[in-house]
């Protein structure tokens, strides 16, 4: 079976690849798993979180995403991520122009961050198409919840708006179709970029005591995180399409192009589950820091929901193919 674009599905991946793990270490706490964002090693007393992801839908700022795609997750354990290793690979004929100028945006973005980069790779790599930077970040704790500590009755929140990343990375892929759209907010929708990271979010969430587990939707959007945080749970969920938050420039751009924004790549969003008595207290903090939250639904029961604007009911699909991925098919 050839693999689709994207994440690899969910079958194949518990099939195929989580059953190969290497020697099992006690240490390990948390290891590789559907729907969480990190792994946990004990370390004496403390916890070292880790994880890492790839950038190869984008090319301009490529460093800045790498960096804070890796932050995130490392953030939704309630650990800030102090440091970074990252592995730049890079298509023939490359310049040392463009070395430079990824290793200014990853040390720009880690900077803005308070990371160090502690090491990593960098090559030439032959018959690739564009630059891919994989990155690896690393936090130190003395406590942590993933996304499968959410509870029954936990409700669903979300920090800004939908789709900030793939905003960003559209008004710059497919400027070319977007030329109805006055530059101002094509403007905004390129300065989303900045607003990618959730690590302020997930500080201000795991402070309030009153989380139980956060998530960072990348891959899939809003639609497809809740979905695995519902996986790593082993909870259902009812979701309300009409209460998740949009930011006008990812609604221009999303209707231009067709595109829903609750299934598009959503860094600089974060999901949290929280407990029902706490939701206005959670609320209240991150207004303190001038983050929007929104409750878009609940975790609980088996079934898979979503709420239509219409009123109706649908069950969720079970692997959320980003809009990014679908309009690149094209």
């Amino acid at each position: 079976m050839k693999l689709p674009l994207g994440k690899v599905p969910l079958d194949i991946l518990q099939k195929q690849v989580l059953g190969f793990q290497g020697f099992w270490s006690p240490d390990v706490l948390v290891g590789p798993s559907v729907g969480l964002d990190f792994a946990v090693v004990s370390l004496d007393g403390k916890y070292l979180i880790v994880s890492s992801d790839p950038v190869t839908g984008v090319e301009e700022d490529i460093g800045w995403y790498a960096v804070n795609v890796s932050a995130n997750d490392v953030a939704t354990s309630g650990a800030r991520p102090r440091f970074l290793e990252s592995v730049v690979l890079l298509p023939e004929g490359s310049d040392e122009s463009l070395v430079r100028e990824v290793a200014e945006q990853i040390d720009q973005a880690a900077k803005s961050l308070q990371m160090m980069v502690v090491g990593g790779h960098t090559e030439v790599t032959p018959k690739l198409e564009r630059v891919v930077v994989v990155t690896t970040a690393f936090g130190i704790t003395d406590r942590y919840i993933t996304a499968g500590d959410t509870e029954e009755g936990d409700i669903i929140l979300m920090t800004k708006t939908a789709g900030i990343e793939g905003t960003s990375i559209l008004a710059r892929t497919f400027k070319d179709r977007l030329t109805d759209i006055d530059q101002k907010t094509l403007q905004n929708a390129l300065n989303l970029i900045k607003r990618i990271s959730v690590v302020e979010d997930a500080a201000a969430l795991f402070a309030t005591g009153k989380v139980h587990a956060m998530h960072d939707p990348t891959e899939g959007g809003v639609l497809g995180g809740v979905y695995e945080m519902a996986l790593a749970s082993g909870l259902g969920f009812r979701l309300n399409i009409q209460d998740i938050a949009v930011a006008e420039e990812t609604s221009a751009i999303c209707s231009t192009l067709k595109v829903d924004p609750s299934r598009l790549v959503g860094s600089g969003c974060l999901l949290a589950a929280v407990q029902p008595d706490g939701v206005n207290t959670v609320l209240q903090e991150l207004k303190k820091h001038d983050i929007n939250g929104t409750v878009i639904g609940r975790f609980g029961g088996t079934e898979k929901q979503i709420v239509q604007p219409d009123g109706s009911i649908e069950d969720a699909e079970p692997m959320i193919v980003d809009e990014l991925w679908r309009l690149m098919k094209l």
